[in-house]
């Protein structure tokens, strides 16, 4: 069973997530974006052990973190290729990373089975990540809303054909955005605008 510990991070409100099976001490962080200090003092009393980053997109607010806990902890650290390539104004320095991934890539860290939906728009590389019935939408998906495109990399017609792919899920996952609060895929169908099909 997934077990999720939300943290919002820094000026810019960023969701943190710190994920792992419920009897397992191994853990993945999502998006640490500030404050490795205190992901480092949440992971060491919640008993947990850092074995991968997984990052939904490079921007600053979402990275920032990395860099520390990957030198603290020795963790694997997960982005997609594409967004390899932002400005470093963006990302606020080179992009610190072991692995890459894209389009139906399958993860198995921390005995959670993590799928990649690239959905890209908000930035080149931006994904989804998703695990179990839960999907955990960075940037491309928020409650009501959607990301912003007008940022280097970011392209309106990208993020309508993302938001489109999302829209056309079957299953009523539960969404977990990197800004603002949880909401499921069928509130969104039902309620926000970026979402509807005509």
């Amino acid at each position: 069973m997934l077990t999720i510990h939300p943290l919002v991070m820094g000026a810019y409100q960023t969701n943190c997530y710190i994920i792992h099976e419920q009897h397992s001490s191994a853990c993945c962080v999502i998006d640490p974006g500030y404050n490795p200090e205190t992901i480092l003092d949440t992971l060491d009393a919640l008993g947990l052990t850092l074995e991968a980053i997984v990052l939904t997109h490079g921007h600053f607010d979402h990275v920032g973190a990395v860099r520390d806990l990957a030198a603290d902890t020795g963790c694997q650290v997960y982005i997609c290729a594409e967004d390899l390539a932002l400005p470093q104004q963006l990302t606020a320095g080179v992009l610190y990373h072991t692995q890459t991934y894209a389009e139906g890539t399958r993860l198995h860290l921390a005995g959670l089975d993590i799928t990649v939906l690239q959905t890209p728009g908000h930035t080149p590389g931006s994904v989804c990540l998703l695990i179990d019935d839960t999907l955990f939408t960075g940037d491309t998906l928020f409650a009501g809303s959607c990301g912003r495109t007008d940022l280097p990399g970011g392209s309106w017609e990208q993020m309508r054909r993302s938001l489109d792919r999302l829209a056309s899920l079957e299953p009523n996952y539960w969404v977990l955005p990197g800004h603002g609060e949880s909401t499921s895929l069928s509130d969104e169908k039902k309620h926000n605008p970026y979402l509807q099909t005509p």
